[in-house]
Formats: C-alpha cells, structure tokens, sequence
C-alpha cells in the first residue's frame, strides 16, 4: 500500500526527492533534515520515495558488516591504505580517504544513536577480520544480520522524523530534466499502476545494485539496475561499469544464499569435489585472498568439475577456534555467530559442521555506477547519486570487503548535505571544493575520457528467415543468461561482443516503461564498458587479454547517446 508519512506540515519548497530506502538513502534523508549549524545548512523536508516498503533494500539482506577505523590499533590511514590495495589502481585517493575519515564519523554516530552493534563482554563493539583487511575493523550486528538490524534501526527514525514523507509501493520511472537540470520524477503507483508527476528540483537516486542482470547473485529482487538506466536517460555520466565483483561463496542451491566472508575469516576452507583445498596453491593469502581472486578460482574449478559446485568446508573453524573433532561445540560456534546463516542452511538440510556447503561464485556488488563528485553530485545539475548506484571512485576496480554499506552510510550523508545546501542548478565539482580533508576534485579538466553508448532500444529490428524475429518467451531470463555467459566472471571479446548484440536485441523487444527496460540499459552499458577494457583489472577479468596494461590504469566515463546533456 502506498502511504504517505508525515507529522508535520511540508516546506513551502518542494522537499528532496530520495529515491530508495538502503543505507545510502536514509543516511541522505537524515543528513538533510537535520542539516549542518556548523556549515550553515538549514534542514530540509525530505520525500522518500520507494518500490516496496520503506524496510526492503539491499541493506536488509547484507550479511556482511561494516568497516571502519574505531579501535586503538587501527587508523583512518591504514584503512585507506587496504582499500586503494584493493581497488588495483583505479581507486581516487580523495575518495577514499573521505570514506575512511568520515566513515568513522558516521558510526560512532550511529552507536550513539543507539544502533545495535554487536559488542564484547566489556560492552565495546566486536570486531573481526575480512579478505584484504589488515586489522580487525569489521563490526557487526546480530552476527551475521548487520544490514538487517541497521536498516530497522535507522527506519525507526526515519518513521519517527516530522519533516519527511514516505510514498511506499512508488517505482520511479524517470528523473525529469528541463533546460539541463531537473525538475521532477516520474513516478508509478505500483499497486493501481497509474503514473504522476513529482515535482522536484533536487534528486538523490540511491536505488541500489544490479545483481538481477545475472542469474547466479546474491541480491534481492529489487536490484534491478535501475538507477543506472534512469541516470542515462536523465543525460548523466557513468563510469566504471565493467568493473562487477562476484562474490566468491554463494549458496550453490535454491535463491544463492550469501555465505558471508565472515566464515572464511573465522578458519574455513574452499575445497573441490574430491576435498583437496586449493586456495593456498593460488594466493599466500589462501581463503583471504581478494574476492576476485577466489571468485575466478572458484568458478575455473567448478569449469573443470563440468559445473558441479566446489565446497565450503567448516573443519578449519574449528582448528582455528580449538574446538578439535568435536562436532558439537563446532555446531554451537556457527549457530552463535552465523545465526542467519545457520538457520537458512539447517532448513534447507544442511548441517554445516558435518557436511561441507556447496558454493559458486553469484553477481554480488557494481563498482561502477553514475559518476559523482565528491558530495554525490552527477554531472545532471538537480541530480545525486550514492550507495551502490553511484561511482564514488573509492572502490575503484575491486571493492575491499565491507566497505559498501559504509560508503552508502559516508556518501549518502554527503548527498544529503549537498542536495540541503546547493543552490538550484548548481553542477558538480569544478575544483574548488572546500571538504574539510582539503579534498580538490576537478571534473573538468581531470583528462577522463568520456564516451557514448548508443541507445539500445532505438535498435533496428532483427529478422530471421525473411520476417520479424518474435521476442523471447522470457526476457528477463534471456538478459540474465546473455549477461552470465557473456558478461559473467571470465570474459572474452567474442562473448562480450555476442552479449552485447544479445541484449542489443533484446531491448528493442522491451516495453520501455517497465523496470526491465532499467535493466537492459543498464546491462547493454555494462558490456559496452567490459568490451572496451582490453585488459584484466581487479574484478574485471579477461582470458584474452589476462595481462593488467599499466596505459590502461584509468576509469572511463560514458554518457547514452541521445540524452539531454
């Protein structure tokens, strides 16, 4: 049901649209509504607008916790220093230091606020350690439930603030630009399906991933890449597309449930069909490796066991707790701190402390995403974007693990401010930016290439034997088996090429007022970017160029050909 929420009477103004309730849009909607005394930034009424209930995002199904630089032994620095390791050259340093910096902000604000992270026995947060991370700075909440909690928590304030509104069941449809800047959504009632203009003239898209382009992922089924075919449309710039992070351990069963990095961080190990662990043959850091780096081993081994499912097997947790053979303290350990886990495995019969869990690497997180500057403005005056629709430049080619939910916490705070404090029209940075890190982005003259993208549904339409070719029974399914074959976790030009022309088609074919068409773009776009890297880089890996080309250590932009600028 679509319901407005508010308590209070709505600015004169019209309010900022924040379209998506995950981590990234609720941190913008409180950042605006209560704004900033010491920088002079009035608060802000807010419009939530989101396709299910305020509650579904991609933040309510993670795992996996947040990192951030808050213990003694640790620092803002070394975190920085893990992170742009991770990205494999193309991270912005300014980016990511305002991750690391204010990311510790952010969540000693939220354990202020009373959000409920997991903490020792002397009421400190509990800390692990994840893939690439060189200390401990991963906190969690209910084990292995972080988005979950944080997300029900956050929304309890978010449902309690007087200046914002929620419309539920509400897909966007487009962002409405007039004369190079916005002035509206377009918006559908999902239940009734009838559709209305909201006029607005600031817009943060924090929609969320893309994980459904793919049929192996571990996202929910809101994930459809929407933000990026409505910010093309919109006329705003993309980058860094080819760059989609596989997650190494998906559930090899039913909907491909995340088994969280947090297991193999806590002693467990990757084995084949016949039990031989393989990961310390691969990389010094065997299990802890990068996640592109045990997602491509994982998927070569399930290639040479003809596609059936390597394993994760437990009996290093308990080696590495001191457990020994015994199978019912190893059971205790994993129901207490992998409740979600062990619970989703036991009711689908699997006793994980007896039998290994069979896994294959699933779609898991879009580095790229809509350009930003560094307060999540696009290049569409109006327009912001942040969590994982948007291209912050702090994951780079491969994002360090758990650093997502805090870039959306950092980024959508920003987005908020940003979109409370610019005036209209104002663009993104052009290099007098004044953050408190002495931060200069200058998106004019930073010699980043831009392209285009031609618009897949302007395609002429293909035939076959003399006639029209009928479109596919199932769209949907055929996008997502053009992008896992072609667009999946090993690429070549051949299969890039075919996918590409595969979807080409397809999007001709697709109503252009549905999600699916968001979809399309959006993954039309992604392998138009994977094609044009001839190179592997970080999560980006091709067999016929498998080499990394120093020449090629640069993001690269695009626009979609036809759109306003």
């Amino acid at each position: 049901m679509t319901t407005p929420h508010a308590k209070g009477g709505m600015a004169d103004s019209a309010p900022i649209i924040v379209v998506g309730s995950g981590i990234a849009g609720l941190s913008a909607a409180l950042a605006a509504v209560h704004g900033d005394d010491a920088r002079g930034i009035p608060p802000s009424d807010v419009l939530i607008l989101t396709t299910a209930g305020l509650e579904e995002s991609n933040t309510l199904h993670a795992q996996g916790g947040i990192a951030a630089a808050i213990f003694p032994d640790d620092s803002p620095d070394l975190h920085t220093h893990d992170t742009i390791a991770a990205g494999d050259g193309l991270c912005d340093p300014t980016a990511v230091d305002i991750l690391t910096h204010e990311g510790a902000e952010r969540i000693r604000e939220l354990l202020d606020r009373g959000v409920h992270f997991d903490k020792d026995q002397s009421g400190k947060p509990r800390r692990g350690l994840e893939a690439a991370h060189s200390r401990p700075r991963v906190l969690h909440a209910g084990g292995d439930a972080t988005g979950r909690i944080v997300e029900l928590d956050i929304c309890r304030m978010i449902r309690d603030h007087p200046r914002i509104t929620i419309l539920e069941d509400t897909a966007v449809r487009d962002v409405i630009v007039k004369d190079g800047a916005v002035e509206g959504v377009r918006v559908t009632d999902v239940p009734s399906g009838r559709t209305r203009i909201i006029p607005g003239r600031r817009v943060v898209l924090a929609t969320g991933g893309a994980g459904r382009m793919f049929p192996f992922t571990t996202n929910p089924v809101l994930a459809t890449g929407s933000g990026v075919g409505i910010g093309l449309r919109a006329g705003a710039q993309v980058m860094d597309l080819e760059f989609y992070q596989f997650h190494p351990t998906a559930l090899a069963l039913g909907e491909h449930f995340l088994i969280s990095e947090a297991v193999r961080g806590e002693g467990a190990h990757l084995v084949d069909e016949r039990g031989n662990r393989y990961m310390p043959s691969v990389d010094p850091r065997a299990e802890l490796a990068p996640r592109d780096v045990v997602a491509r081993e994982n998927y070569r081994r399930i290639m040479a066991q003809n596609g059936r499912p390597v394993f994760l097997d437990t009996s290093g947790i308990a080696a590495q707790q001191g457990l020994g053979h015994n199978k019912h303290a190893l059971a205790d350990f994993l129901a207490d701190r992998f409740p979600t886990i062990d619970g989703y495995l036991r009711a689908h019969g699997i006793e994980w402390s007896d039998d290994p869990v069979p896994i294959t690497p699933a779609a898991h997180y879009w580095m790229g995403g809509l350009r930003t500057d560094t307060h999540a403005r696009t290049s569409v005056p109006g327009l912001y974007a942040a969590g994982e629709c948007a291209r912050t430049g702090v994951h780079g080619a491969n994002r360090l693990a758990s650093n997502s939910l805090l870039e959306g916490l950092v980024f959508g705070h920003r987005a908020g401010l940003a979109a409370a404090d610019d005036p209209a029209n104002r663009g993104w940075d052009d290099g007098r930016d004044d953050d408190a890190h002495g931060c200069i982005l200058d998106h004019g003259n930073d010699g980043i290439e831009v392209g285009t993208i031609d618009d897949p549904t302007h395609a002429a339409p293909s035939t076959a034997m003399g006639g029209m070719t009928p479109p596919p029974t199932n769209p949907d399914e055929s996008l997502r088996d053009l992008m896992w074959t072609g667009v999946g976790v090993l690429r070549d030009a051949d299969g890039l090429g075919s996918a590409r022309e595969g979807l080409r088609r397809l999007a001709a074919t697709i109503p252009t007022d549905t999600a699916l068409a968001d979809t399309a773009l959006a993954a039309y776009a992604c392998a138009t970017a994977a094609l044009a890297r001839t190179e592997s880089r970080g999560a980006h890996a091709r067999t016929d160029h498998p080499r990394t080309d120093p020449l090629q250590a640069r993001s690269r932009a695009y626009v979609l050909q036809g759109a306003p600028r």
